[in-house]
């Protein structure tokens, strides 16, 4: 009898029979997608450490334009200063930790001015007035300026990160930033309001699914009608995913599809192949943007604890007021929403089924090559996470920084 001994593959392709067959890849285990513990951990090594998309450019045009973002307990805030230069702080007052701004976006003229005292901080996060000032002996005010986040600019987009290293956005989405490029992110507008979802799942579910197309057949009959089962995936270093889909010929059944097929305008600076193309580009662990010949949107998760996450997102595209292009954006808008209550449903039955007793870990297809990618990231940061069932209440910090150690 052939028998297998890796309990703890170092990555989920390295499944392998001693006589040399290769396994289906593994994913990661059931109890990893709602462990307080493990999740703790994903808090401290990859999230805070990862870049989180908070908005695009045009939301930030003028001078004391800003826009929040909230991730586990943290605040930033990015704030387009009167030298034009877009900075991200920590959304703390430095006198009792109130968020100096409130809500997603907003406009300070020229100060950052907090609503439960008044301190006050210039555009580049000097604080500049302190009510009562002399009822603070000794106080440097150039010591106390709100702390800065490290802050990136990416086509358009601004990503912040809350803690200091690693590589760029821009590093990592090299091979694919020329054929972004011909899209022209940065000359769009946004075409919608910010929506949010939050299905009750662990971001992990949610990632998982949005990285394969395998369960585009049986679970979205209506992208299937518009693009068939073939797809592209392409995985590059770092966790870096594109996934490529192309309109077919065959007209849709389906009265929106029919009519997107048949409205969309020709978009002339596009290359031909992206025409009639829609792409989804991943940046692990947990953001993509969604590409179409019409509009584009950004597609964040943001956990909000074990077993809990929030998606969120918005539409943008170049200005464009012929009546074809506006009808292809609300026949995309109609598709996708009804592909979210798709998906919503698909990954709620999923986190209900991470948890029984009769489920350890799945098998993975190699259709499946994003969603490995993921899990070889997760593997590589939290090393616990191969192993197979969840370790003793307790033990999860510590096994995690022996397994590092090996």
């Amino acid at each position: 009898m052939t028998t297998m001994t890796m309990p703890m593959p170092a990555k989920a392709d390295e499944l392998t029979l001693e006589n040399g067959t290769r396994m289906p890849a593994e994913t990661l285990p059931g109890w990893t997608y709602n462990d307080a513990e493990f999740f703790e951990l994903e808090k401290q090594h990859l999230f805070l450490n990862s870049w989180q998309i908070v908005c695009h450019v045009s939301e930030l045009a003028n001078a004391g334009a800003y826009s929040t973002l909230n991730l586990l307990g943290e605040r930033a805030v990015v704030v387009r200063g009167e030298d034009g230069e877009i900075r991200a702080f920590y959304n703390v007052c430095r006198h009792r930790a109130a968020a100096v701004v409130k809500g997603r976006n907003g406009s300070c003229k020229a100060a950052l001015r907090c609503p439960y005292h008044g301190w006050t901080y210039g555009l580049d996060g000097r604080l500049k007035a302190v009510p009562g000032e002399q009822s603070f002996p000794g106080l440097e005010k150039p010591e106390y300026g709100l702390r800065s986040l490290p802050v990136e600019v990416y086509l358009g987009f601004v990503f912040v990160k809350f803690r200091e290293g690693g590589p760029s956005v821009a590093e990592r989405m090299a091979p694919f930033t020329e054929e972004l490029k011909a899209y022209r992110f940065e000359e769009m507008v946004p075409v919608g309001d910010y929506w949010s979802v939050e299905p009750g799942v662990d971001w992990k579910n949610i990632m998982d699914n949005f990285l394969e197309g395998y369960h585009v057949p049986v679970g979205h009959p209506g992208l299937y009608r518009l693009f068939g089962a073939h797809y592209e995936a392409e995985v590059r270093p770092g966790g870096v995913v594109r996934h490529m889909h192309w309109l077919r010929d065959t007209p849709s059944a389906n009265w929106s599809e029919r009519h997107y097929q048949k409205l969309l305008p020709v978009v002339e600076h596009l290359p031909e192949d992206r025409r009639r193309a829609w792409a989804y580009y991943s940046l692990m662990p947990n953001m993509a943007f969604d590409v179409f010949p019409d509009s584009m949107d950004f597609f964040h998760v943001v956990p909000q604890g074990p077993g809990k996450a929030k998606i969120r997102g918005r539409a943008y595209a170049l200005p464009n007021a012929s009546r074809a292009m506006k009808a292809a954006r609300f026949l995309n808008w109609r598709i996708n929403t009804q592909v979210q209550h798709e998906d919503d449903e698909l990954i709620r039955s999923v986190q209900v089924g991470l948890a029984s007793e009769s489920y350890s870990t799945g098998i993975l297809s190699e259709k499946e090559v994003g969603l490995r990618e993921l899990h070889d990231l997760v593997r590589g940061a939290l090393p616990v996470a191969r192993l197979p069932e969840k370790p003793a209440k307790g033990t999860m910090k510590s096994l995690n920084e022996t397994l590092a150690s090996l």
